[in-house]
């Protein structure tokens, strides 16, 4: 009883300073509502339209009168997509350069193949490994054409296996379309609109991933007022009048505990009314994994206190640590469009694993069991840093 009384006699004690501190609070609770609202309007027109999905097509085959000649230009004719041609060796190149994704690509003798004997040609895909999402939509473009291409082959030849003595006017009907060279595009991809599309809120991403670099910030930049208190022998004071070590330490983290909630009922709440924040279909996950967040980021500052001797070395970690977790950890842009070895990376903070579930609760719709091992996740982190800050916490600054 003595601990708990004296761990929340203290933590009431720092949080009545912290709201003293004027800068402190704007850093808190008004510097992330304020980036929130920049990059919000800032991504809003980018994220308000459909972008057709671009397509770079490659032809070795010489004439204009080839096969995949029409099937090029039949595409580029459609809004589908935005087709841009290259030749083989240029697009080869950007593609090892990384300037470009990936492109298909039809073999020189790609008519004559599909009219020979064997009656099978190539149609190339080449990619970028660290661009998968575009190599799976190249993949598909490439089958759709190889299939629909396929079932134009199949329809010629059966029509060329009629007798002779059939009736002109039923081959003419059984010949497809795209069997005349004169007729519309050979290859085709109908669009189909499944219910009213929904403006996407940009606020859904940089809310969540402001909200988790700001709460560690401020918890990071705490570090320092304990390092302050190391100095000027506050903490020995305390020691000497009876408190307990273990009870200061965890004062010192109820404190940055009670901060994180407050930032996390004001960001939340005020992006609710303000901007217009969907929690998905969870809201409860969306807590929680905010509440994971508050738990690890506290440890994490009583820990930096622990491991760091000043106050300005503190404040220096501080700033340093939260700066480089943030983007690794996809606060400043979602972790799903980076390569994968920054997605790697993102898996060794607790800043990828929350933004993460908060970009699958509310950008994707996912459910509470969706998330569940990324809150645990989260609250392994504060775990360990906790047992950090209990095990080399000090109370002076003399070793």
């Amino acid at each position: 009883m003595t601990f708990v009384r004296q761990s929340l006699l203290l933590a009431g004690k720092d949080t009545r300073i912290f709201f003293k501190d004027r800068f402190a609070v704007v850093f808190a609770f008004a510097f992330p509502l304020l980036f929130t609202l920049g990059f919000t309007l800032a991504l809003g027109g980018i994220l308000s339209e459909d972008e057709p999905l671009e397509i770079t097509l490659v032809t070795r085959e010489e004439g204009e009168g080839s096969l995949s000649r029409q099937i090029i230009d039949g595409l580029a004719a459609d809004d589908t997509f935005k087709i841009e041609e290259l030749d083989y060796d240029t697009a080869r190149q950007e593609v090892e350069s990384g300037t470009l994704s990936g492109f298909i690509a039809f073999s020189s003798g790609f008519t004559d193949s599909l009219m020979g004997e064997d009656g099978t040609a190539v149609l190339d895909v080449v990619t970028n490994p660290d661009a998968p999402e575009n190599a799976a939509a190249l993949e598909a473009v490439a089958h759709t054409i190889a299939r629909q291409v396929s079932n134009a082959q199949l329809a010629v030849l059966s029509v060329t296996l009629l007798p002779p003595e059939a009736d002109p006017v039923t081959v003419m009907q059984r010949l497809p379309d795209f069997a005349d060279p004169t007729s519309a595009q050979l290859v085709s991809f109908p669009e189909e609109q499944v219910g009213e599309r929904e403006r996407p809120n940009a606020s859904n991403f940089t809310l969540s991933g402001y909200l988790t670099m700001f709460i560690f910030f401020a918890a990071a930049l705490s570090a320092e007022a304990i390092a302050r208190e190391r100095k000027n022998q506050t903490l020995e004071r305390l020691l000497t009048n009876g408190v307990l070590r273990e009870s200061i330490i965890f004062g010192k983290f109820l404190m940055g505990t009670y901060r994180g909630v407050m930032q996390v009922v004001v960001l939340w709440g005020v992006g609710i009314v303000a901007f217009g924040i969907d929690m998905g279909s969870s809201p409860l996950a969306v807590i929680l994994v905010s509440l994971a967040i508050v738990f690890t980021s506290s440890a994490f500052g009583v820990m930096l206190a622990a491991l760091v001797r000043t106050a300005e070395g503190a404040s220096s970690a501080g700033v340093l640590a939260s700066l480089v977790l943030a983007p690794l950890g996809g606060s400043w842009w979602p972790l799903f469009i980076t390569p994968d070895w920054m997605q790697a990376l993102g898996k060794l903070t607790p800043h990828g694993w929350a933004n993460t579930a908060f970009n699958n609760l509310m950008l994707f719709d996912a459910d509470f069991g969706d998330v569940v091992m990324n809150m645990v996740a989260v609250a392994a982190f504060g775990i360990v840093f906790l047992i950090v800050a209990f095990t080399r916490f000090r109370l002076s600054d003399v070793s």
